[in-house]
């Protein structure tokens, strides 16, 4: 029989939660706050007596957000699209295939993504740069497909491994090729880890911050982690502004996850437990 959680365990969740969430509470206070109470004694109070919103239209108003918003949905939609496409199909290839090297190949892929950022960060912008590729969004698209890809086809080899192969033999038994089976059969069932793979994929492109930083240098280019960061003014430091922003960047991606947050832990944990 399973025990039921006592008043210790609640109150250990209700003060892990607090330490989560007090960045992000710290940060949508501060942004709300008028200038006046970002600076001085009222800057560490937790609340303020004169909420405002002004922050917020300063962001829009002031700088081309829309243009960064815009800049990184592009980016991190086409990546996760393209990253997701081409992991689903070497990860069931390496899942339901057979053929010799298979766990050579799938130790190369973990190996790439073992390279920091920093150490790749100078041959790809060379790269880049000589085909003409920065300052545009496949300049981004490429890297971020470099540094997703590898997590990409683990997940989904974990998650394709789970799915019976007696469905594919039943369906050669129909007279079905390689791929109508891939199509009709296999993905389907493989939604929940393909759109858990997904989310983690747009994550992990909307957040990235050096790449973008360094190959798109133009205003028209720039992300939203790169616009933010660019918020400095020549005297003071818009904290307002930087707070303001960080909450309308942060609120999607909180929402998104808590609204599929079944299927990432379906996804997630889909591959962990044999039948």
């Amino acid at each position: 029989m399973n025990k039921k959680a006592g008043p210790l365990f609640y109150i250990f969740l209700a003060i892990f939660v607090f330490i989560v969430m007090f960045p992000f509470l710290w940060m949508l206070v501060s942004s709300i706050k008028p200038i006046s109470e970002l600076f001085g004694d009222k800057a560490f109070t937790p609340f303020t007596s004169k909420p405002t919103l002004e922050n917020y239209v300063s962001v829009f108003v002031n700088y081309p957000f829309l243009r960064y918003l815009w800049n990184s949905f592009v980016v991190s939609g086409i990546t996760t699209v393209y990253t997701v496409l081409i992991a689903s199909f070497t990860a069931y290839a390496i899942a339901r295939l057979k053929f010799k090297g298979k766990t050579i190949i799938l130790g190369l892929v973990l190996s790439v993504s073992m390279f920091p950022q920093i150490a790749t960060i100078s041959p790809i912008y060379i790269l880049l740069k000589n085909i003409g590729l920065t300052n545009s969004y496949l300049g981004l698209i490429i890297p971020y497909t470099t540094i997703t890809l590898p997590l990409s086809i683990w997940i989904l080899v974990t998650f394709f491994r789970k799915i019976p192969f007696d469905l594919e033999e039943a369906a050669k038994m129909d007279g079905a090729t390689l791929m109508q089976t891939y199509w009709k059969v296999i993905l389907p069932l493989a939604v929940p880890g393909i759109f858990t793979t997904a989310i983690l994929v747009f994550i992990a492109a909307w957040n990235e911050f050096l790449f973008a930083l360094t190959i798109n240098t133009e205003d028209k280019f720039k992300t939203v982690p790169v616009g933010i960061a660019m918020f400095e003014g020549q005297f003071t430091v818009p904290w307002g502004d930087i707070t303001a922003a960080t909450i309308i960047v942060t609120v999607p991606l909180v929402i998104m996850v808590l609204l599929f947050q079944r299927r990432i832990v379906s996804g997630l944990t889909s591959g962990a437990v044999k039948e």
